[in-house]
């Protein structure tokens, strides 16, 4: 009898050492999956277009928020390390757009490859690497994915290609990649970003040309969050139809704040790049809660009420969060344990980006080609040598 008490006992008490939340989300039977509408997209030079119904697993559900809320995280995390000083340089920041680097990724494969502008952090994350190594890239420490050499606009993945610095001078690289999926016979895209800013780029124009002269399998992707640097569409566009802009080449535009209508948009470009037909073009409609960088206050060209209007209505977690909760796909409770996990790992990873030691001077010449044998590098001046190893 006190053996089957005590082993009573022993169950009650680890049923009261577990959080309540966790016992209630443990015990609640949730939906597999559900099936969701989605804004159609507009078409340009293509007879069809993505469905306007998908199904969202509840598996894949959690990990699309747990990816958003971590970008989301990790980029207000940002914002505080600059303010502080300990960031330094060139920062862009892509809160209130974490559903198009999420939402791009779901949509291809692994294998396939991205290449990106300068506000390149959630892309970072979404190819594969971890909190850690892109703040500890952001603060310039040696366990950053650059070895802290690359900072804000220089971070590089498998199949992530940056991070680029100059406006627009990534896309006719992405074409580059495109070309060679094609010469190596890969099944494989190119997915190639860029902001309403650059779309105005002549170098633009002529990627385009080459990539649908040559059919290659480029997705040319505008992310239009409406401002370029401080100045909005309407004034920099004597057309803002920027999925039309490749006019021989197909494009739609999507709903860049809908996790699911990006996913969706995304597989139908992938599945028409890799049919033989050639490149094609989207246009993400979405928008930043920061300003252009951390040098604009981003309140000068739009009002604040602008921006929370467009948090109140159309932020892409909440709509994610949204349709989950009310689909019987997540607890409210569930999503808060997200987020609180989340917010530890980026403190984590916050407090090893202030600790890890930065890369030493002598490595300052280190890695400027992949396989090379070592050699002398110039430095400031002809006295000064740096040793290059790959």
């Amino acid at each position: 009898m006190r053996k089957m008490l005590a082993a009573v006992s022993r169950v009650l008490s680890g049923v009261a050492q577990k959080p309540a939340s966790r016992v209630l989300v443990a015990s609640r039977n949730f939906a597999n999956d559900a099936t969701f509408e989605i804004k159609k997209c507009d078409l340009h030079r293509l007879e069809e277009g993505p469905p306007v119904t998908t199904v969202l697993t509840r598996e894949d559900g959690l990990k699309y928020y747990r990816m958003m809320q971590t970008v989301r995280r990790m980029e207000l995390k940002a914002d505080q390390l600059y303010k502080q000083k300990i960031i330094r340089g060139f920062c862009h920041l892509c809160d209130g757009q974490e559903a198009c680097c999420v939402g791009l990724e779901a949509g291809i494969n692994p294998t396939d490859h991205l290449i990106t502008a300068y506000r390149a952090h959630g892309f970072t994350f979404t190819r594969g690497l971890s909190v850690r190594e892109i703040l500890a890239e952001l603060t310039g420490r040696r366990g950053g994915c650059a070895k802290g050499k690359g900072g804000s606009m220089h971070m590089y993945a498998k199949n992530f290609y940056g991070g680029n610095g100059i406006v627009g001078a990534q896309v006719p690289l992405g074409a580059g990649i495109a070309l060679a999926c094609k010469y190596n016979g890969k099944d494989e895209v190119c997915l190639t970003l860029y902001g309403d800013g650059a779309a105005n780029q002549g170098q633009i124009f002529e990627a385009y040309n080459m990539a649908a002269l040559w059919k290659l399998p480029c997705i040319f992707i505008c992310e239009n969050n409406r401002y370029g640097m401080g100045t909005s569409v309407e004034r920099a566009a004597a057309s803002t139809d920027y999925y039309k802009r490749g006019d021989f080449i197909p494009g739609l535009r999507v709903d860049g704040m809908d996790i699911l209508c990006v996913r969706e948009a995304t597989r139908f470009a992938a599945a028409y790049c890799r049919s033989g037909k050639g490149p094609i073009l989207m246009e993400l409609q979405t928008y930043r809660y920061h300003g252009h960088s951390m040098s604009d206050p981003g309140v000068s060209y739009r009002t604040r009420e602008e921006i929370q209007e467009v948090r109140s209505k159309s932020d892409p977690i909440m709509l994610l969060k949204d349709r989950m909760v009310n689909s019987n796909l997540a607890s409210v409770e569930e999503l808060k344990e997200i987020d609180v996990e989340v917010r530890k790992e980026i403190e984590d990873a916050a407090q090893f980006a202030t600790a890890d030691p930065e890369p030493p001077l002598e490595e300052l010449g280190y890695h400027i080609y992949s396989s090379d044998p070592p050699f002398e590098v110039r430095g400031a001046n002809q006295w000064i040598k740096f040793k290059s190893i790959s």
